[in-house]
Formats: structure tokens, sequence, C-alpha cells
């Protein structure tokens, strides 16, 4: 029973320990994906510092260990975020973070990104060769027809920043064949065309190919068909440039136009290029005022760029303090859990000590009931076995002798005075028998019940003399106490009664504070042995001690002997 039970409550102990470590996980994902959801909403709003915040919120709950598609996915959109910001540096750091788990994580769009992302940082502090080894890395991982086009783009625009304008013509010339469609978006198919087609002509710029032209005007018309803001002002700046030195006043005009596109997708950056060339266009009062628009816009940037970088340096120190914070909150979650984890432990002891101790009173007291009736059954057989020793001894010569004498004898007035002495006393002594065996009353009539006991040893030979019995009142005391006085006295006068050499016996009761004395004396003036009297006293001593009670029996060979009681009350 004790096993079973204790199984039950480890089992039980063992499932909620994880059902609770699976609560507490789903939790913390649930927090970390409210946090990212925020955050890719900002950053496609273009509030970048409010993404950046809300990711580093959910960077500090993150778990690479839990789950490393999460935690890849927020640390390459925070080293995006710092990339536009231009802060390589700290971009390829947490990029480099993400390499250990990009292995074991089996879409791989994750790497793709990861290693784009280091391509672009490479790119930007001009360490080409990097720039395209991880290109060529993200170019290697599974993909669709056009993320892979748009890989090979970004190798191509590496070959033109390094002048290698025949290798970056070899991978564009193949994109330009036919439309790739990005099935998601189909918008953004035309406009990477389109931008597929402005770089080829670049190139063929570059290689002084006339048919640059061509590809431009294409780039061109397909940009103002999808309205695609954001690269129609570089458009029209490299068809400036094209005609700068062979049709000025065309030049001028796609200066102009870039200008106003620039200012349509409000980037101080794309003005400050429209701008200079511009400037490289104009003549006279409209080149002094192009210069002195571009002092203006150069100083308004660098400001921008000022402000923006004390305005991100502190919002990288907030979203690190907010970090610091989550951490500090993380680490009191764990040591709650912990200390729950230890309450729970302690419960689960508890329950066992419990279990324990039920299983354990449970079997005394089935023992202790087994052992009572055991014990009943031989008190029951000992006191049948006593009663009829006593029978046997005291009634069978008194009967014998009865019968023998009516037998014998002519029952006539004499003789018949003596057969009803020897009646009498036979039935005195089955009297006496029935009195030793029978039930104590322990009412309010046990003063009355006791006065008879003790009256019924008296004989026309042996005078008792009771003192104190009616001065205090028996209903105060405890049953058991009652009952332990009553087969006393009955056991002293069982003892003495078989002698025959005394006349006279006294048995006094007092009370004295909180204690109860017993005094019997008789005038016996047979020589007792002490042991000898202890021995038949023992069973008086016995009861006693169950009540704390003292016996003390004094020997004088001219007075007899003298029995002392003391129970408390």
């Amino acid at each position: 029973m004790f096993l079973l039970f204790f199984g039950i409550i480890f089992l039980m102990h063992a499932c909620e320990t994880k059902t609770t470590q699976k609560i507490r996980q789903k939790k913390y994902s649930a927090e970390i994906e409210k946090f990212v959801a925020k955050a890719d909403t900002f950053y496609d709003h273009n509030k970048i510092d409010s993404s950046l915040l809300y990711y580093n919120k959910a960077l500090a709950l993150s778990n690479p260990d839990v789950d490393h598609v999460q935690y890849v996915y927020i640390l390459s959109s925070i080293a995006d975020i710092l990339t536009i910001d231009s802060d390589y540096a700290t971009s390829e750091e947490l990029l480099t973070r993400t390499l250990p788990y990009l292995s074991k994580i089996k879409e791989p769009i994750y790497a793709r990104n990861v290693y784009s992302y280091m391509a672009y940082n490479y790119y930007n502090t001009y360490d080409f060769e990097n720039a395209l080894l991880y290109h060529k890395k993200a170019l290697k991982q599974p993909a669709t027809s056009y993320k892979k086009a748009v890989i090979l783009n970004d190798i191509a625009t590496v070959f033109i920043a390094q002048k290698k304008y025949k290798t970056a013509v070899e991978i564009l010339k193949p994109l330009t064949s036919e439309k790739i469609i990005f099935k998601k978006w189909p918008r953004y198919s035309n406009q990477f065309h389109a931008d597929v087609l402005l770089n080829l002509g670049y190139c063929y710029f570059k290689l002084k190919q006339p048919n640059a032209i061509k590809y431009y005007e294409e780039s061109l018309k397909i940009g103002i068909k999808v309205n695609n803001e954001y690269s129609l002002d570089y458009t029209y700046r490299l068809l400036s440039e094209f005609h700068q030195e062979s049709n000025p006043k065309l030049a001028l005009i796609y200066a102009k136009k870039s200008y106003e596109q620039a200012f349509l997708v409000k980037s101080a950056r794309n003005r400050a290029n429209s701008l200079a060339q511009l400037i490289r266009t104009s003549e006279g009062n409209e080149l002094k005022k192009y210069s002195h628009d571009y002092i203006k816009i150069i100083d308004s940037i660098t400001e921008g760029r000022r402000r923006a970088k004390n305005q991100f340096s502190n919002m990288k120190y907030l979203s690190k303090k907010d970090k610091d914070e989550n951490l500090q909150l993380k680490t009191d979650k764990i040591e709650n859990e912990l200390q729950l984890e230890r309450e729970r432990n302690r419960n689960f002891i508890l329950y066992v000590i419990i279990a324990f101790s039920l299983t354990t009173l449970l079997f005394l007291f089935y023992y202790l009931i087994s052992k009572g009736r055991r014990e009943k059954i031989d008190a029951v057989y000992t006191s049948e076995a006593q009663i009829a020793r006593k029978l046997h001894t005291e009634l069978s010569y008194d009967i014998y002798e009865t019968l023998s004498f009516a037998k014998e004898n002519n029952l006539g007035y004499d003789n018949k005075e003596k057969f009803l002495s020897h009646l009498n006393n036979i039935y005195s002594k089955t009297r006496n028998l029935s009195r030793e065996n029978s039930e104590i009353l322990t009412d309010e009539n046990f003063e009355k019940v006791l006065k008879e006991m003790i009256s019924g040893y008296s004989s026309s030979k042996l005078n008792i003399i009771t003192n104190g019995l009616s001065t205090f009142s028996w209903s105060k005391i405890d049953r058991a106490k009652k009952i332990t006085v009553f087969r006393v006295i009955q056991e002293i006068f069982n003892q003495v009664k078989t002698r025959n050499n005394f006349s006279l016996a006294s048995i006094t009761f007092k009370m004295d504070e909180e204690e109860i004395i017993i005094t019997y004396a008789d005038n016996s003036s047979e020589i007792h042995d002490q042991n000898n009297l202890n021995e038949r006293f023992a069973n008086i001593e016995n009861r006693l001690k169950l009540i704390k009670g003292t016996f003390n029996v004094s020997l004088n060979q001219s007075q007899g002997f003298k029995v002392l009681i003391k129970f408390p009350l």
C-alpha cells in the first residue's frame, strides 16, 4: 500500500514539473513572438529605432538552446538595421554569433540572409574579396530562381565596384534574357528587372559601348511604369552622366529630374548625389545656386549623421540597459522558479512522510486491535480459570461436607440449624466470589457499593471498623482510580481472610491536599515474613502503579501488620 501511494505521488510530482517547464517555455516563446511581430511592423514602416528596440527586447528573452531559428532571426534582423546605420563592425559581430547555429536550422533562408548581410558589411567597408566570398556562400544555399538572381546581381555589383565590368556583364547578361518572376510579390519582379538592366547599361557605359543607352532607357521605361521611386533618381542621374559630353542640355534635364525624384523619396543622400551631377552639368547662376545647395545639404547630412549617431548610440545604450533589466528579471524569475521547485520538493518529501506515517498508524491500529482482542480472550480465559479454581478450592469441600451432613443425619431442629449454617456459609462464599468478578459501579452509588463490599468480610469473629469513607466526594475522583481502589481493598481482604488469629481490622480513608491516603491495620499476632508479604501483595502494587500510586506494608509482632496506600487525585 505504501509503495503504491509513494509511486502515485512521485508520478504526480514528475508530471507537474514537466508540465510547468513546458508552460514556462511556451510563455517565453509567445512573449518573444509578440516583440518580434512589433519589430517587423516598425521595420516595414521604416521606423528603424522602434524596430531595434523591440528586437532587443526579444533578444533579451531568447535562448539559442531552446529555439535556434528565433535566435538567428532576431540577431540577423538587428544586424541588418546596424548595416543600414553604417555600424558595420557591430553588425558583423552579431552575425558571427549566429554562425554556430546555422547548421542546426533546416530552412536555408536564415543562412542565406546571414551570409548576404555579412557580404553587404564587407562591401560597404571596401573588403570586396570577403564580400564576394559570402555572396557565393549565400548563392550555394537552396533558393528560388528569383532569390538566386538577386544574389547574382549583388555579386555583379561587387565586380562593378572593383571595375571588373566585363566580369559583371557575364553575370548580368543572362539575367536580362528573360524577366525573373517573384511569385510572392510580382511588383518586385519588374523593379528587379529594371535594376539589372540599369547595372548592365552602366557596365556597357564604362566599357564605352554605345548600346548602354538601350538598357538605360529600357530600365527607365519600366521604372516609370511601376513607379520605382527609390531607383528612378539613380536612373536619371546615370542618363545625365551618359549625355554629359554629347548633349549637355539633355544631361541637365536628366540631372534636374534626378534631383526632383530625390526630393520625392526624401533621401538627403540621393539629393546630394543629384546636386553633384547638377553642378557638373550647369553653368552661371545655376551652378552657384546648386553649389550653395550642395554645401548646405552636405552640412545637413553631416549634422543629421551626427544626431543619428548620437541617437543611435543612445538607443543602443537604452537597449543594452533594457536587456540588462530583462536579464535581471529573467534571473529573478529563475530564482523564483528554483524556490518554487524547492517548495515542490519539500512538499513531495512531506507527502512521503505523511504517507509513511499514515501507513504506520494504520498498521499500529490494526496491530493494537488484534493484540487487544487476543489479550481480551486471554484475560477471559484467565478469569474463568481463576473463578473455577476458587470455586473448587473454597466451595467444593463445603458442598461435600454439607451433603454428607444431610445424608448421615436426621434434619431435626438441632441438625436443621447446623444444615442451614452450612448453606449460609456456602452462600456467603459464593456471593463474595461474585462480587470479586462482577462489574463495579462507579457512579454516585460507588461509596455505598464500596462500603457493602468491606462489610461483606465482617463476621462473628471479625469486626471491621471503617473511618473517613464519607469525608470527601467520590464523584470527583476518576473512574479508573475508583475501580483500582475497589480492587485493591478487595485484594487486601482476600489475602488476610484466610488467617483466624485476629479479631479486629480497621480501614481509614483520608484526603490530604491533592492526595488520597488509605490505611489498613489489624491486630494479628502471627509473625509474617516481609518478603512473603511483598510477593502476596505484588498484584496490589502493580494495580497502583497504573494510577501513579504507592503501596507500603509494615510488620509488627505485637500489633499485626499495617498497609499504607497513596495515590494522587
